[in-house]
């Protein structure tokens, strides 16, 4: 029997409609696929959603002007609490993730500014 099971079961009876998929404060769409967004390296506030290169570098600094490309592992929250807690730090943060939106300043951890997400690209 694998430990995974005991460990949600609070989720088990939980349509999948019924759930949402937070990933560095962005609420990904259920109509959005994994692959398309490793492919097309989708970008979320702080910098690529998902980054799977290898670095031999540890960062030391803590700035969250600063883009980042390590990930951090997402949320799976049931909708009606999100429904009953986006007034709530941190929920309140979370924002339906547009593959269109771009966000204007962020520095890359070489420390120069850049203008839009997509101006370098």
């Amino acid at each position: 029997r694998c430990c995974s099971q005991d460990e949600f079961r609070e989720l088990r009876g939980c349509a999948s409609d019924n759930l949402l998929y937070i990933k560095e404060d962005l609420i990904i769409p259920h109509d959005m696929t994994f692959h398309y967004m490793i492919e097309t390296k989708a970008r979320g506030k702080s910098g690529p959603l998902f980054h799977f290169d290898v670095h031999d570098d540890v960062r030391t600094v803590n700035d969250a002007r600063i883009e980042k490309d390590e990930s951090h592992a997402g949320k799976i929250v049931e909708r009606h609490w999100y429904e009953r807690n986006k007034h709530i730090f941190p929920a309140s943060r979370w924002e339906v993730y547009d593959p269109q939106k771009k966000w204007d300043k962020y520095t890359i951890h070489g420390g120069e500014v850049n203008g839009k997400i997509g101006a370098g690209l």
